[in-house]
């Protein structure tokens, strides 16, 4: 093990069943509250073959978590034709279940419903649900009620009468895959078939941003194994067109993920799925296409929103509300733009129909998002999710009082240094390029996949000399920098869409001292490999 390496786990606190955790040290899923009664529910209903909609979501997140569910149920012996999938649309239904999933149920003669990434929040419908003889099973991540539906059962580590801590940074799919563990410790499915799912359950867990340590972390360390031999024609079919070579956190962040949430964006979240659960690459090819498609034209749209708002200018308000004209499905990822731009919660919302605007929120350090719409339910027709992520309703005439509530909750917390949380900051300090070889981008390689609480690892390279600053690119906006340690050591630096103060670095200037902070990557050129790093930040000194 190299010293850099070494000193990198003792920080992180990192041991060897963190790098490689055993797949059998799993947190039992009966732990969950209501698991017990929900898998009973479920073996009376295969047992007898009975009828089952699975109603999910149409994010990543909800798009895998469907298929995985109805994955399990079959290899806990349903037949296929007694499962049904039905996924919400984004622009008619919103988040949650839809009053559409009543009439769905009764044509499909369903007798369970079983939902996934939603649910803990549709008393309603649930009501309903109950009204018909149709029972009801939560599996959801949410954050929940006091109180809560009357389901059958609620399957959410988040439940505030029983609250399963150790469980709560699992994604919607991964809850699932807890329900598939409970199946098979049940004997209803066989012993290991389970593991197959956990290509789903990495993508969506990644892709909803949540914690990649404690559960998450030998679920995404299995998750990766699977996925990189995946028996999915379709994910095979997106991988091969997205041009993925090396399979890690940032292929399935930054090409897997924004193709499949393209489809719940701009279309359907039922093209994503239907891809996951083609059967042979002749079906799965067209539906790839069209989500290649989908997400050049969501980059497309996301562009000219970033572009009307930044000719508008931002306020100087701690919490950002834009409104406008906007495409729905790309709001999200517009306010997670303008976080990272401003460093401040934002809230993006567009114009629907009758002068109701619709929108989603970002946000990060110690703002929770869905304590702070709980605060403005008066100003709001409806709203929730995540601490990071929410939806919101409202209508024109309370914008402006939704704008002065929201920040004056946001002043009452009388929050400091927030903007900490998004700065990058270095796990070590370099000063010696040496170190920095082959072999120790093998060892980081270990530590995937990365995200929330486990980072890709970023280095700050001090005492350093800068020897060549180049603009590339045709618009001269990409940037190469040649620098040498103390000991006259090369490293390549880059850094796309660079800052103008990057870019106008001079070499020639001897009174400059610089200490990049950067992450380690390989280049591969004509089958040559080499360690080069891309750019996080500059500090000029």
């Amino acid at each position: 093990m190299s010293k850099i390496f070494e000193q990198l786990l003792k920080k992180r606190h990192f041991d060897q069943d963190f790098l490689c955790p055993k797949y059998e040290a799993g947190i039992d899923p009966f732990s969950l509250v209501d698991m017990d009664k929900a898998i009973e529910r479920t073996k009376t209903a295969i047992q007898n073959h009975e009828k089952i909609l699975v109603y999910g979501d149409y994010d990543v997140d909800g798009v895998t978590a469907s298929a995985a569910m109805a994955e399990s149920l079959v290899n806990a012996g349903l037949k296929p034709n007694r499962i049904e999938i039905m996924l919400p649309d984004r622009f008619a239904d919103g988040y949650g279940m839809s009053p559409k999933l009543i009439k769905r149920a009764k044509a499909f003669k369903a007798t369970l419903v079983i939902t996934v990434d939603c649910g803990s929040r549709n008393h309603g419908i649930i009501e309903e649900l109950n009204e018909l003889g149709i029972d009801t099973i939560v599996t959801d991540h949410h954050e929940t009620d006091n109180d809560m539906p009357n389901a059958l059962a609620i399957i959410n580590p988040h439940r505030k009468d029983h609250p399963t801590e150790s469980l709560q940074n699992l994604a919607g799919v991964g809850i699932v895959f807890k329900f598939a563990e409970a199946l098979t410790k049940a004997n209803l499915i066989k012993n290991g078939q389970e593991k197959w799912l956990l290509d789903l359950v990495l993508l969506g867990t990644i892709c909803d941003s949540m914690l990649l340590t404690g559960e998450n972390r030998r679920l995404g360390y299995y998750g990766i194994k699977v996925l990189e031999k995946t028996r999915r024609p379709g994910l095979a079919e997106l991988m091969s067109r997205a041009g993925v070579k090396h399979l890690d956190s940032e292929s399935i962040g930054f090409q897997i993920g924004p193709r499949l949430n393209a489809a719940g964006r701009l279309d359907t979240a039922d093209l994503a799925l239907n891809l996951i659960r083609s059967e042979s690459p002749i079906d799965a090819a067209p539906i790839a296409e069209k989500l290649e498609q989908l997400n050049k034209k969501r980059k497309a749209e996301q562009t000219l929103a970033i572009r009307d708002i930044e000719k508008r200018g931002i306020g100087d308000d701690p919490v950002i509300v834009e409104t406008g004209h906007w495409h729905e499905g790309i709001l999200g990822i517009v306010a997670g733009r303008l976080v990272e731009e401003y460093l401040r919660p934002a809230f993006v919302l567009t114009e629907t129909t009758n002068g109701v605007f619709k929108g989603s929120a970002r946000s990060f350090g110690d703002f929770n998002l869905a304590n702070a719409l709980d605060s403005v339910k008066d100003s709001i027709i409806s709203g929730g999710g995540h601490a990071g992520a929410a939806g919101v309703k409202i209508e024109r005439e309370n914008l402006f009082k939704f704008r002065e509530q929201i920040n004056d909750y946001y002043r009452s917390l009388n929050l400091k240094n927030q903007a900490d949380y998004l700065r990058q900051h270095a796990d070590l300090e370099l000063t010696d390029f040496s170190e920095i070889d082959l072999n120790l981008l093998e060892e980081l390689k270990q530590l995937e996949p990365f995200g929330p609480e486990n980072e890709e690892p970023i280095f700050r390279l001090k005492n350093v000399y800068l020897s060549g600053v180049t603009r590339m690119g045709n618009d001269r906006n990409h940037l190469r920098l040649d620098l040498h340690d103390k000991n006259g050591k090369y490293l390549k630096l880059v850094a796309f869409f660079a800052p103008e103060k990057w870019l106008s670095l001079d070499p020639a200037d001897p009174e400059l001292k610089i200490e990049p902070l950067v992450k380690l990557t390989e280049n591969d050129f004509n089958g040559i490999k080499s360690v080069e790093a891309r750019i996080c930040d500059i500090i000029i000194l």
